[in-house]
């Protein structure tokens, strides 16, 4: 039913439909369009509720109700003798204007981006099992605020996962559970702020924008440069810093592990400055040369901030993660939680207690660890015929690896020249850090993720990737 109802100004039909719900919703949504986009302008009187619901064929105090709720959210005016009238809202922004041109679409084939999993391979139904067996089992006080510290079922699952799996030896009481490593990492660096700790020390290249949550957080990041053998603790002990935050079991983005002459370094700097190893324990599950590497936590649990989540063993929409800390961390990173979020919802928490517990977890990571290993022979196989031999590094685990380039390319032509061939990739500087000495350049680079391409992709892409690389370089 369509009625004309604006009077003295421009047309305006109010549509019901008397079989899509509430008629006054309808009516309401009607009115705020109409007065946003100025078909009703600033002043305009509104017929009386008898008249619109006449017209409408409503009653009236479903009219009465609409305008009381457009009046108590400032869309309209009303006043004892000059009725309803269209409030004056502020004035329009500038214009939005379309871009002078527009970056052509290229549809993409061969997606290395780093970080991603196989999400072709999440075990959705062993989740939808720990979720409907969590929603069965937890008991209804469950279901109020939890210890902000997590779900004590899923810490005590976590940590006996990290003794068993990582060589770790932290217990329930050093856990808190969070909603994924980056809300760990911000929780964690703010505590460490509050305990007077002023300068932490990041990987260059490393992960994107920890910098800037170590900004966040209060502390002032300092780059130290990474090798063959990982993280370079002589420069680490030049920077002044007394914090440091790696990824040691398979280095993002060089692929490296930490050596082990290196990882005693390590600990031995941590406690000549009373410092702190913040460990990023990405990767450590997916080795294909033998054991992982054990975690540093267990090799100084006094000094080492463990984080971990299930992002990449599982699938970034779980949002779910843990730092295990030294005890006199752990209360201020609970009180961070408890300030910020109040914890990660408790059903996902107990659906992950249970997946891990049930042994689900443990056959999805063997399957998976298969599946990658074999795009990684797929992977190094492609770029030993491309690119010749021993041009591939970082292997021996993880999800991506680092293809090393001719001296002399350009990485950034290169990606965009990749790109227009239907393959995405980055290159080495997109992990430099901002204020990197600009005297220390890397050979050129590309990272290639491997975790979401399927084999045929990886034969493809590769292939592309050299095309684009030979374009580049021809005289």
């Amino acid at each position: 039913m369509a009625v004309e109802w604006a009077r003295g100004g421009p047309d305006l039909l109010v549509t019901l439909d008397r079989g899509a719900g509430p008629l006054g919703v309808q009516i309401q949504t009607q009115l705020r369009a109409a007065i946003r986009a100025r078909r009703l302008g600033a002043g305009e009187r509104l017929p009386s509720t008898r008249r619109l619901a006449e017209l409408l064929g409503v009653s009236r105090g479903t009219v009465v109700d609409v305008y009381e709720q457009l009046l108590a959210e400032g869309y309209v005016e009303s006043a004892v003798g000059s009725g309803t009238r269209v409030a004056s809202l502020p004035a329009d922004g500038p214009a939005r204007q379309a871009p002078a041109f527009a970056a052509p679409f290229h549809p993409i084939e061969a997606d290395f981006e780093y970080g991603i999993p196989d999400l072709g391979s999440v075990p959705l139904a062993d989740w939808s099992w720990a979720v409907s067996e969590a929603t069965r089992t937890l008991p209804t006080a469950g279901l109020g605020d939890e210890d902000p510290a997590g779900v004590r079922h899923l810490r005590e699952i976590v940590t006996a996962y990290h003794r068993r799996v990582r060589s770790g030896c932290a217990v329930a009481e050093d856990a808190v559970v969070v909603s994924g490593f980056r809300q760990g990492l911000a929780f964690a660096l703010a505590t460490l702020a509050q305990h007077g700790i002023q300068r932490v020390a990041l990987e260059d290249p490393g992960p994107r924008e920890h910098d800037l949550i170590a900004r966040r957080a209060g502390l002032d990041p300092v780059p130290v440069r990474v090798d063959d053998h990982g993280l370079d603790v002589a420069r680490l002990r030049e920077t002044g810093a007394r914090a440091v935050l790696l990824t040691p079991a398979h280095q993002c983005p060089t692929g490296v592990a930490l050596g082990p002459s290196r990882r005693r370094d390590l600990v031995a700097w941590a406690d000549e400055v009373d410092g702190v190893i913040l460990e990023d324990d990405y990767d450590a599950e997916f080795r294909y040369d033998r054991q992982p590497v054990g975690s540093l936590q267990g090799l100084d649990p006094a000094r080492v901030i463990a984080l971990g989540s299930v992002s990449k063993t599982l699938a970034p929409a779980i949002r779910l993660g843990w730092v295990l800390a030294p005890p006199r961390f752990v209360a201020g990173i609970v009180q961070e939680q408890r300030l910020s979020s109040r914890g990660a919802p408790v059903l996902d928490q107990e659906a992950l207690a249970l997946l891990m517990e049930s042994g689900r977890f443990d056959r999805h990571l063997r399957r998976v660890r298969e599946i990658y290993r074999a795009r990684r022979d797929v992977l190094a196989a492609e770029a030993d015929l491309a690119f010749g031999p021993g041009k591939l590094h970082g292997l021996a685990a993880g999800c991506h690896a680092l293809l090393r380039l001719p001296d002399g390319t350009s990485e950034r032509a290169v990606v965009a020249a990749a790109a227009t061939m239907g393959v995405r990739v980055n290159g080495l500087d997109h992990y430099r850090f901002a204020s990197a000495p600009a005297t220390e350049p890397r050979p050129p680079a590309l990272v290639l993720g491997f975790g979401n391409v399927s084999e045929r992709q990886i034969r493809k892409g590769i292939r592309t990737l050299a095309k684009a690389v030979r374009h580049q370089t021809a005289p």
